[in-house]
């Protein structure tokens, strides 16, 4: 399954790096913006994801995740800000290289705004 809806409502996001534009090296090691086949370009984000703590429970830790938006967020999401994701969804993926696998979750949002918190 790809694109799964992902509820985030529960946490506090604050950003840790920037959003800048995403960069992949093309198969003849240049780096190269990402885009979509529309040609849009698409950004990353670090966001250190932590549990709202529910009164009586005990604070889990949070952590830190990196999300691809598939629009420009704009200015003001310097490292610090809380925001938001607008329709966020998360991708399992794996991947084999001389025969060891790697997998996690890639997230995906189409944009972020700025939260504030209590």
């Amino acid at each position: 399954m790809r694109n799964i809806p992902v509820n985030l409502q529960g946490y506090k996001l604050m950003v840790t790096e920037a959003p800048a534009l995403k960069m992949r090296e093309n198969d003849n090691g240049v780096e190269e913006p990402v885009t979509d086949r529309m040609g849009v370009q698409h950004f990353v984000v670090s966001l250190f994801a932590k549990k709202r703590p529910q009164e009586g429970q005990f604070a889990e830790k949070g952590e830190e995740i990196k999300v691809t938006l598939t629009a420009d967020p704009g200015d003001g999401f310097e490292e610090g800000t809380y925001v938001q994701l607008i329709d966020a969804t998360v991708s399992p993926w794996q991947t084999e290289r001389n025969g060891r696998f790697s997998s996690g979750l890639a997230f995906r949002a189409a944009g972020m705004t700025p939260q504030v918190y209590d």
